[in-house]
């Protein structure tokens, strides 16, 4: 009898530890795609903040040019 509430208690131990091996995965998935989404996301504020960087270099060598516009520092 001992032999088989053993056998009975580990079955359910193993169902259990199965659980949360599946529980492991499934947040490893979804922080996999939050980092996916966050580099997206880091990617494209990098490209606009070149983008208007260079836009704001265009636009003050512009302003230079013209000698009625005094540029300030």
């Amino acid at each position: 009898m001992e032999k088989d509430h053993l056998e009975m208690l580990l079955e359910d131990i193993r169902g259990k530890f199965e659980l949360v091996l599946e529980g492991h995965d499934a947040l490893r998935t979804e922080l996999q795609e939050f980092r996916r989404e966050s580099n997206e996301k880091h990617d494209q504020t990098t490209f606009l903040l070149k983008k208007i960087a260079g836009d704001l270099v265009a636009h003050r060598a512009d302003t230079e040019a013209h000698p009625a516009y005094k540029v300030r520092e």
